[in-house]
């Protein structure tokens, strides 16, 4: 506080041309006004250039740059939520790209006012690289820098993105574009260095024509990872939206024991019908309306007795779906036998995933009603002799409570969309009392 109130006073001494006026001082040298002044001056420059920081109910200045806190930026970037394969840019092919920078550079002149021809020259070349390189490493930048990290992403569109691409390949492509940018950098920065140092304008040209080609070189023997983060930007829009405050109803089972079908008739979704396995091959979306409220409904590719590991991608989408949106599940079973999957097998199947989300809204419906008959369906690979008493019972009329449908009779749908109803009804008042429990536990921390 003495050193603040020091300055002050300072502050308040009235310059040497007032008190030579209003004095009768004797002249003083310049040179000893200076030396006394000069200090002063320079302490007041200093104070209005620093920023004081306030530490223990003291000033003490700094002049270094504030530190941003990385974790921070962390935090920010792990508050993503679902969405982001809708924000991703716009991405040119590759062809497009060099095409344009090749264009916009050869149209940059020199500065003008410069008289020598070859000055000129060489300042028109090292101009136009600088502007190729502009050109092309500005659109790989935006790109890697707007392309969303993986491991920020929400579960569910991460398991998109390892399951639809690979695992790895998203952030291979990445990294393969960014060191592409780095690398036409490089190579144009040299490039119009040495074509600034030309002594003649033959030489001048002959130096901009090589760099051009150069860099035009370096572009093109890693191209492909551009076109081929376009192919991923296409495919990741193509993913359907997915609201996760909107109830969704999910329907899982064996390949080919006609989901897709129902899909129709309950949503406006229109899935691919044929008659052989894996006939969904990705997440399909469609949406119902019940009493002026939209509902989501997806139709999932087929689960086939196996272990998680020796899974298909396929597979991993549906239990993907799963495990990360707020679904409730119409399981369909297929006890003809036309589904290619016999039902010892779908019953296995259908207890593992039963076990495995037990916590979600459920309902069981058993398709093709219309070819069931009273002789139950079984496969030469079957062996009756160790079948359980459960499993004969789920052979003849599949889970208990299972509602029995026909698309192409129209039996049982009545009831099948009553019961969709009513199950979504349910999910959304447990989506909101979820919503509720979490702003209130937010609330309180």
């Amino acid at each position: 506080m003495i050193a603040a109130f020091n300055v002050i006073e300072l502050w308040r001494i009235p310059s040497n041309r007032m008190i030579f006026k209003t004095h009768k001082f004797s002249k003083v040298p310049k040179q000893l006004h200076r030396s006394v002044l000069h200090p002063v001056m320079c302490f007041c420059r200093e104070m209005q250039t620093t920023t004081p920081d306030v530490v223990s109910a003291s000033y003490i200045t700094s002049t270094k740059p504030k530190k941003i806190d990385k974790l921070q930026i962390d935090e920010s970037l792990k508050a993503q939520t679902i969405g982001a394969f809708q924000k991703l840019p716009m991405v040119m092919p590759s062809a497009d790209i060099l095409g344009s920078a090749l264009r916009k550079a050869k149209m940059v002149s020199p500065t003008k006012g410069i008289a020598n021809i070859a000055k000129r020259e060489r300042n028109r070349g090292a101009k136009q690289l600088d502007a190729l390189m502009k050109e092309l490493a500005v659109p790989l930048r935006i790109y890697t820098e707007n392309f969303p990290d993986k491991r920020y992403l929400h579960p569910y569109e991460r398991s998109l993105v390892e399951l639809t691409l690979g695992d790895g390949f998203y952030e291979e492509v990445l990294w393969k574009v960014n060191n592409l940018r780095k690398k036409v950098t490089s190579v144009a920065k040299e490039r119009a260095a040495l074509c600034a140092k030309s002594l003649t304008k033959k030489e001048a040209e002959e130096r901009l024509n090589e760099g051009i080609k150069c860099v035009e070189e370096t572009f093109n023997r890693e191209k492909n990872a551009v076109d081929s983060l376009l192919d991923i930007a296409k495919a990741l829009r193509a993913m359907p939206v997915v609201d996760l405050e909107t109830p969704t109803l999910c329907l899982v089972g064996a390949p080919n024991v006609g989901k897709s079908s129902l899909v129709r008739v309950l949503s406006t979704g229109r899935p691919e019908i044929c008659n052989y396995p894996f006939t969904t091959r990705g997440i399909l979306m469609g949406h119902i309306t019940v009493d002026y409220q939209r509902f989501q409904v997806t139709d999932t590719p087929g689960l086939l007795k196996r272990s998680d590991e020796a899974r298909n991608n396929l597979e991993k989408l549906t239990l993907a779906v799963l495990s990360h949106l707020p679904t409730a599940v119409v399981y369909v079973h297929d006890l003809t036998g036309e589904c290619g999957t016999s039902a010892s097998d779908q019953f296995v199947t259908y207890s593992e995933v039963r076990e495995r989300f037990r916590n979600h809204l459920w309902l069981d419906v058993v398709s093709k009603g219309d070819l069931l008959n009273d002789k139950p369906s079984v496969f030469v690979t079957e062996d009756l002799s160790t079948e359980t008493p459960e499993l004969a019972r789920y052979r003849m009329i599949g889970p208990h409570g299972a509602i029995r449908v026909s698309v192409k009779t129209k039996l049982g749908l009545d009831e099948l969309k009553q019961k969709v109803h009513q199950l979504l009804i349910s999910q959304s008042t447990r989506i909101k009392s979820q919503i509720t429990n979490s702003e209130g536990t937010e609330v309180t921390s």
